[in-house]
């Protein structure tokens, strides 16, 4: 059986422990390294639980699905490079959250929770809601009072509860954290490996999509860092079963207003926090930070940073390019615009651009008189 690690002092834990961080404050890591087997995966369907081996083992019975992963991996025209865009807004709850709440939640109701909670920006607390109700637990999302109108409804839809927090994000992640205990279980996109164990599946797609190889290069708009870190896993898995030779060079993409990673890898001080339409990766204190700047590091990545305007211009670029998706991902699109890379470039589309309707209204460009 699995167990829970801290990398910084060796402590361990059962992986059905209610436990979400080390007694040293740091995140646990899951002491478990997947295969990939592509021997096994003909007539499964095309899901992220198609990649069973390298996921941390469940019964069947035990899964928690809506089919999520399988998403499309499409050409996108963006100024003569050579870009592929995995199209991650189209999971079931519009967001690529979708892999690492369906893993987490199955292996929540595997432990016995019945009460699970969590902070979120929006989509991780969507995400973390739908599996809930499939799951049958409750659930409550502890969230920014001002965030997108569209992502607390569809919060409340799932029937969460929904804890509307004022103040800064981190203010949601401390009023969380607090009410964390008894048989209130932590579901955090943040804290629980489990989650990122599920975010690993991208990687195993773009893998099987691509015929057995990877690009040149796989950017990502970065708050918390989730899909990267989940990717890297993946990345080491393939690597240390013999599939590949090199890594890929990974690249986080963060709003200038909000780029504590490129000031934590690039050794400068942190530009002051001022709001930012990529609300999703506005995350002043990522607690992985360190993994997802290792990991950069790794791989010969980098921290690229885009202004407000680059945004807009990319979300609305991509509308027209037949991709509505929202801020925080036309931040990755922005990004590249502005580096034009060399290579082949696999780029995540991270959430739909139907959450921030009311923004999009606001930036729309009049197509008739």
């Amino acid at each position: 059986m699995s167990e829970l690690i801290c990398r910084q002092t060796g402590e361990r834990h059962p992986a059905e422990t209610s436990a979400w961080r080390s007694a040293a404050g740091a995140p646990l890591d899951l002491d478990f390294v997947g295969r990939y087997a592509p021997d096994l995966l003909a007539g499964r369907p095309f899901s992220m639980w198609r990649y069973r081996e390298a996921l941390p083992p469940l019964d069947d019975a035990e899964i928690v699905t809506l089919g999520e992963g399988g998403t499309p991996l499409v050409p996108l025209p963006l100024d003569g490079l050579r870009v592929r865009a995995k199209l991650e807004f189209l999971q079931p709850t519009g967001s690529y959250k979708d892999r690492g709440a369906s893993l987490l939640l199955s292996h929540l109701r595997r432990c016995g929770a019945t009460h699970v909670i969590d902070d979120s920006s929006g989509n991780a607390g969507a995400s973390i809601a739908c599996y809930a109700a499939r799951a049958g637990l409750r659930c409550e999302i502890f969230v920014p009072a001002d965030n997108a109108p569209g992502k607390l409804l569809q919060i409340e839809l799932y029937g969460a509860g929904l804890r509307k927090i004022p103040g800064s994000r981190e203010d949601s992640t401390v009023a969380c954290q607090q009410a964390v205990g008894g048989q209130t279980w932590y579901a955090s996109h943040v804290w629980n490996p489990y989650f990122t164990h599920g975010c690993k599946t991208y990687v195993y797609e773009v893998f099987e999509q691509l015929g057995g190889t990877l690009p040149d290069m796989l950017v990502f708009p970065v708050g918390n860092g989730g899909l990267l870190l989940g990717s890297y896993l993946a990345l080491r898995e393939l690597q240390q079963g013999g599939w590949i030779k090199d890594l890929p060079r990974l690249i986080a993409v963060q709003a200038a207003h909000c780029a504590p990673l490129a000031a934590a890898l690039h050794g400068g001080s942190a530009a002051p926090f001022a709001p930012t339409a990529a609300e999703g990766i506005a995350v002043r204190h990522p607690p992985q930070g360190p993994q997802v700047c290792a990991a950069l590091r790794a791989t010969g990545g980098d921290v690229w940073t885009v202004t407000e305007q680059q945004i807009r211009a990319a979300t609305l670029l991509a509308a027209r390019r037949g991709l509505l998706i929202e801020p925080t991902s036309a931040a990755a699109l922005a990004a590249l615009q502005q580096v034009r890379p060399q290579g082949e470039v696999v780029v995540a589309l991270t959430g739909s651009g139907l959450k921030a309707a009311g923004r999009l209204a606001d930036w729309r460009e009049p197509t008739c008189k």
